[in-house]
């Protein structure tokens, strides 16, 4: 059947893991970052493990398997980029957060938010998975969810009242997706004191198993 091969892109590392094999390598990323670019830094690592297919975690909204704006963090040229004809592989894009979500799902209502640059968002029902956009929404002060909780939100309130401004908008949004639990990831969730109530941390490496999950066929979108 052959091995997946899973590629997470960040604002600052695109990082790479083949199934079953315990190395992840890393490569550069930022605001030059493009897919030729990327595509170019990665050449030589897909020539050494020939995985069978692919699958992509990307830092944006994802519409039905397509990149649907371009990314916040990186270059520009990734909003219609043939990616399968270019792996010359069967391949799937999905959004990092949600590609991060089924890694750390376990059953039931699963609400997970990504602190890092921005607030990533996704909720697991029953194994349906919803990619959302929940940063982007209004939330004091006429600034939205991710500029409280995102790095920006950090840097400006200091850690004491970034992590109050954590707490009550995992609270919030807990409630209103009557979720079960709440899977915290993302780099910025280590720089908690505590976890808001009903949830646990989740960890980076579960974005790619959550990469090979989206080829066993137990999730639907």
């Amino acid at each position: 059947m052959g091995k997946t091969l899973v590629i997470d892109i960040g604002g600052t590392h695109v990082k790479l893991k083949l199934q079953d094999q315990e190395e992840i390598k890393k490569l550069g990323s930022g605001p030059d970052l493009t897919p030729l670019s990327m595509l170019e830094g990665i050449s030589e690592i897909l020539k050494e493990w020939k995985p069978a297919r692919v699958t992509m975690g990307y830092p944006g909204p994802v519409v039905k398997g397509k990149i649907h704006l371009e990314p916040a963090n990186l270059g520009r040229g990734w909003v219609g980029f043939d990616f399968e004809e270019a792996f010359q592989l069967p391949l799937k894009i999905i959004n990092d957060a949600a590609m991060q979500a089924m890694g750390s799902y376990q059953g039931g209502r699963m609400l997970f938010l990504g602190l890092g640059t921005g607030l990533g968002t996704t909720f697991i029902i029953n194994n349906l998975v919803a990619p959302l956009e929940l940063g982007h929404l209004p939330y004091r002060k006429k600034m939205s969810f991710e500029q409280w909780v995102g790095a920006a939100g950090l840097d400006r309130l200091g850690k004491a009242r970034w992590q109050k401004s954590v707490h009550d908008v995992v609270n919030r949004l807990r409630d209103a997706f009557i979720a079960d639990y709440v899977v915290l990831g993302g780099g910025n969730s280590k720089k908690l004191d505590d976890l808001p109530p009903g949830c646990r941390m989740g960890d980076n490496k579960n974005a790619f198993l959550g990469g090979e999950r989206v080829w066993g066929g137990e999730f639907t979108f």
